[in-house]
């Protein structure tokens, strides 16, 4: 759903990525991600933010924790980063983005506490008084007295299928004394997840059960003498959300893919932010009358449903603005995705032609490659660096072969 999106308003990056690709400079199972409008759409969310009273911390786990998107998103004026997880913190720190909510949704494991510590984050969700001990044992470690929040559930909240647990809403008050008193750490303020969702019947956002409990939590904890509670009300952040989440006592949003454009939202309005990702690939060969497309990075969030996928194949001096979308049959869930498949017409697909998606990403979990690229505005395009999906180096050629030279020559057998 997001290919003519793409295609009408950020036209330069499927123009650029199909240039690389034929340059040899990008590589098949890519996303390829605007750098320059990644920091445009962060410095539109913070704008917002700032107005309204809200702080915006980063969620970069959909771009692949690419450091040079990370280094943009600070340009843009968003410090601070949410890591879904450890290794996801870590990453965005890589690319300058300073530790602002860990443990949420994944909580910080017992043996790899003192790593987040080190991190210095400003918060770290808790899902039960276990883990606030040791989030109070790791912080003293460091000198540190650690800001926590309490994930919290009421009966009637949303929660996806394997994201459950938590305090229970109806005691948040004792359970933030009982917190408050764990050596290390300092009761903050209340998360849960998802705060607002899209509604397809509506074409909107919509608020979720989960956004009633923390607002009520907020004024339970108020009244019972806490100052200054933080309210983290992640899901489906964009600027078109800040606004409902302020009037219902958020402090804190962490925008994900409202930073590349690509909120369901995005896929039925026109927002303030631009489209800023693409997938490219090749056609790897052509087999009864389908050309089967390299896959590795073919995992769209399914937050959409079952909406259909489009593709352009680009030939050798083809234009990417003349050539038709194709429907793709892409790899079933339950399958490995090596490849996808376009239904062609005789003569219409060639080996080695650039394939380009537009869908909604969530290139942490895949293989495949993220690449940021700037100068789309000034028509001087940039690739800044390739990078693997959990925002390190791919491994070279040159490594692998001075591996096997390290085994006298004989290789593997």
């Amino acid at each position: 759903m997001f290919l003519p999106l793409l295609r009408r308003r950020n036209p330069r990056l499927i123009d650029a990525a199909v240039a690389a690709h034929r340059a040899g400079d990008l590589p098949p199972n890519t996303y390829v991600i605007d750098l320059d409008a990644v920091e445009r759409n962060a410095a539109t969310v913070a704008a917002e933010a700032g107005r309204l009273g809200l702080r915006p911390f980063a969620m970069t786990k959909q771009i692949g924790r690419n450091p040079d998107a990370s280094r943009a998103i600070r340009a843009g004026g968003i410090t601070h980063s949410v890591g879904v997880d450890l290794e996801c913190s870590i990453a965005a720190a890589a690319g300058g983005l300073a530790a602002g909510h860990v443990g949420h949704l994944v909580q910080i494991p017992r043996r790899r506490a003192a790593e987040a510590a080190a991190l210095g984050p400003l918060y770290w969700t808790v899902f039960d008084e276990q883990k606030a001990r040791e989030a109070g044992d790791a912080a003293t470690a460091t000198g540190r007295v650690q800001d926590v929040l309490l994930r919290i559930v009421a009966d009637g909240d949303r929660f996806y299928p394997g994201h459950e647990g938590g305090f229970p809403a109806d005691g948040v008050v004792d359970a933030a004394r009982r917190v408050d008193a764990i050596p290390g750490v300092r009761f903050a303020g209340v998360t849960t997840f998802p705060a607002t969702l899209f509604d397809a019947g509506s074409g909107d956002i919509v608020s979720t059960a989960n956004l009633a409990t923390l607002t009520r939590a907020r004024r339970a904890l108020e009244a019972a003498g806490f100052e200054h509670v933080q309210v983290n009300a992640p899901g489906t952040t964009s600027t078109a959300a800040l606004e409902r989440l302020a009037e219902a006592g958020a402090t804190q949003v962490e925008p994900g893919h409202g930073l590349t454009g690509t909120t369901p939202l995005h896929a039925v309005r026109d927002l303030a932010e631009d489209p800023a990702i693409a997938y490219v690939s090749e056609v790897s060969h052509v087999w009864n009358d389908r050309a089967y497309v390299f896959g590795g990075g073919l995992y769209v969030d399914p937050v959409l449903g079952d909406a259909s996928t489009d593709a352009l194949i680009v030939g050798p001096g083809e234009d990417a603005a003349s050539v038709t979308a194709l429907p793709v049959e892409m790899p079933a869930p339950s399958a490995i995705d090596y490849y996808a498949t376009i239904p062609v017409a005789p003569g219409a697909a060639r080996p080695g032609d650039t394939v380009v998606f537009g869908f909604r990403p969530q290139a942490f979990v895949t293989r495949a490659f993220t690449a940021g690229i700037r100068g789309l505005d000034t028509g001087d395009p940039v690739l800044e660096g390739l990078w693997s999906a959990d925002g390190s180096k791919p491994l070279a050629l040159a490594d692998a072969l001075g591996g096997l030279d390290a085994l006298g020559g004989e290789g593997l057998r």
